[in-house]
């Protein structure tokens, strides 16, 4: 592990027996962030920003068979410290280095748990731990409501039950016209007005995911799935189960242990959304001792374009001719990886190859071109199969697995994730997690785990017409401060919404081609995807060249400029090259800004923006080189779902 470590520990003596005051006060770094916490029989906390209430007299609570951890306590104790260190993480995907910085409150009951708060300058959270001693149990519940002062507008992922892939929009809704019969998966964000902040989690391991519904007034509250006690395939299935029988308790374990953080996100500015790290900074420690194999990179994907490819002289398919084509293209751009999704393998059997693909002699191939293979499976064939099915993989020489269709995050499926991550470690193998929950902390434990889907991405253009611009600069605010999205941008054929139509095999996206090219600058997935065809990538030189020169992992991000749901302006450094990358909403938009960060010395800008026929026809695009330093400014112009990009090589 890389760590630069600096603790400051300050320890404060025990604070009084219940029936006292028991009000205690924790402050964020930068003192504009207050938490306060009662211990009376509940814990209760009330949050403010800048003087002003923010939350008040939200509840946290932990329900052991029928106590309530916080009932039971006879006595409290407090105990303060604050943290200051710099991380290194091995896959960087903001900043190659991330400051830490809060100040934490633990109040430890006399029942065996205690619970800790800590106060960031951007956000709060807290957790509850159980002590060595708690003997084994059963958590029948948690309690989490998390109350509003004033009334505020959520963006409610609204779900239909706890089977879900979780790729939900973010309907804007009143808070006070949410009810307890509203489901809706994190993260979840809250427009309070003066602050916005997202509720997500993590630290998440061996324990169900949490959710959100309406509550009274202007609160949510927590919901978790139960155990899940038996499930079986449905009929003439290979990934969709069908729960026969739940438990009546959320999880079976015993401590020591520490339960998942419950975060509060909190930002004055929209743009500090963007470079929010507490998903990663309170997830657990990294548990892989030698992270240098893990290569992070981009992806030749096959399915989002059904193996549409033309102007070669075999027949395109899920065949091996196809796929060592796929790796010719990748080999010619320097991409890092192809991938070989549903069709590989006899559904249901992972070690039996389908007709007309030979997985070794395609690994073969692209070890020769430095191109690695990253292989789709079904996570419920995989659990039967584990060991092996990634032991032959390893062998193949595979570079990563493609895991899909979990659709669940009960206790024993957040465990499922976290022993993949283990196994594919153990053989090197890189993860990306499809029909997955949102990332919550694993990433930071197994950093081979690179990405993850739980996001409604690009495929969703193959069978309908809801992905706007607009959805588009929402998901960067919400769902991508959970972790990593593997939206599979990249679409070569590009329309307005005037001539878009759905064609599940031949896809368009319904932004402009400039829109589509700046995701990889502004969508965070350490493993990227290319979602097109290869021969539409080939016929498009000038957008592929430039897809290929993106990053994947960054040194630094600076938001030059962003507001939910209407732009984002992005600058991000690797190494002495800087990359801006800039989406609009469906309306026409013109936007000036500085690159003082560029420091001194000049840069070679290569720039594609949306071409003077992009507003009725989203594939035009025009492609401009200019020299730029610290002192300039750039003005774009975006059509309707627009975009631009640049790269910036220093000279």
């Amino acid at each position: 592990m890389r760590w630069i470590t600096a603790v400051a520990l300050l320890l404060v003596a025990d604070g009084p027996a219940l029936g006292a005051d028991n009000k205690f006060r924790l402050q964020s770094p930068d003192g504009r962030t207050e938490v306060d916490v009662t211990v009376q029989g509940e814990i209760r906390y009330s949050v403010s920003v800048d003087g002003e209430p923010l939350l008040r007299d939200s509840l946290a609570d932990l329900l052991v068979g029928n106590m309530s951890v916080a009932k039971s306590a006879r006595s409290v104790s407090a105990r303060e410290r604050s943290v200051e260190r710099l991380l290194h993480p091995a896959v960087p995907e903001k900043f190659s280095q991330i400051r830490e910085s809060y100040n934490e409150l633990t109040l430890a009951l006399n029942n065996n748990f205690t619970i800790s708060f800590r106060a960031f300058d951007n956000g709060i959270a807290y957790r509850f731990n159980a002590l060595d001693g708690s003997g084994n149990f059963a958590v029948s519940d948690e309690l989490a409501e998390i109350r509003f002062v004033g009334s505020g507008l959520a963006y409610f992922p609204e779900e239909q039950g706890f089977v879900s892939h979780n790729e939900r929009a973010y309907l804007p809704a009143p808070l006070k016209e949410l009810d307890g019969q509203r489901l809706a998966s994190l993260p979840l964000l809250v427009d309070g007005g003066a602050v916005k902040v997202v509720i997500t989690e993590s630290g998440l391991r061996d324990y169900p995911g949490m959710w959100l519904a309406g509550s009274s007034g202007n609160g949510l509250s927590a919901r978790f799935p139960r155990r899940v006690l038996q499930a079986s395939l449905k009929e003439n299935s290979d990934r969709n189960q069908l729960i026969e029988r739940r438990a009546d308790y959320l999880a079976q374990t015993g401590g020591p242990r520490e339960f998942p953080w419950r975060i509060v996100a909190i930002a004055r500015e929209d743009a500090e959304l963007l470079t929010n790290q507490l998903s990663y900074l309170l997830a657990g420690e990294q548990q892989l001792t030698d992270a240098d194999w893990i290569r992070p990179g981009k992806v030749a994907w096959d399915w989002w374009n059904a193996n549409n490819l033309y102007g070669v002289d075999f027949e395109a398919g899920v065949n091996t001719e196809t796929y060592k084509y796929y790796i010719d293209f990748a080999a010619k751009y320097g991409l890092e990886y192809i991938l070989l999704d549903e069709g590989w393998y006899r559904l249901g059997n992972l070690l039996q190859e389908s007709e007309n693909i030979d997985v070794q002699a395609i690994i073969d191939y692209g070890r020769e071109k430095n191109v690695g293979v990253i292989l789709w499976v079904v996570w419920e064939t995989l659990e039967r199969q584990m060991d092996e099915a990634l032991d032959r993989f390893a062998d193949w020489g595979a570079a990563g697995i493609k895991v899909d269709f979990m659709q669940r995050d009960d206790q024993d499926m957040v465990s499922y994730y976290w022993r993949v991550a283990e196994q594919a470690a153990k053989r090197r193998l890189l993860v990306n997690f499809h029909g997955s929950y949102k990332p919550a902390g694993l990433r930071r434990a197994w950093p081979n785990v690179l990405t993850r889907e739980g996001v409604r991405g690009l495929e969703h253009n193959k069978w309908a017409d809801y992905i706007t611009p607009e959805h588009n600069l929402t998901i960067p605010f919400i769902r991508m401060l959970a972790g990593p999205m593997d939206y599979t941008p990249g679409a070569m054929v590009n329309a307005q919404p005037d001539n878009f139509h759905i064609s599940f095999a031949r896809p368009m996206s319904k932004t402009s081609r400039a829109h589509q090219l700046a995701m990889y600058v502004i969508y965070e997935s350490p493993l990227q995807m290319l979602a097109d065809s290869p021969s539409n990538y080939l016929r498009e030189a000038a957008s592929t060249e430039f897809i290929a020169s993106v990053p994947t992992v960054w040194d630094e991000t600076r938001i030059v400029s962003a507001k939910l749901g209407d732009h984002i302006i992005t600058a991000r450094r690797a190494g002495s090259d800087w990359f801006i990358g800039a989406m609009g909403n469906g309306e026409a938009r013109r936007f000036s800004f500085e690159l003082e960060f560029l420091g001194d010395g000049k840069y070679q800008m290569t720039s594609i923006g949306d071409g003077v026929n992009a507003a009725r026809y989203a594939g035009d695009h025009s492609v401009r080189s200019q020299m730029v330093s610290g002192d300039s400014s750039v003005k774009i112009a975006l059509a309707p779902g627009g975009g631009w990009v640049a790269k910036l090589e220093k000279i």
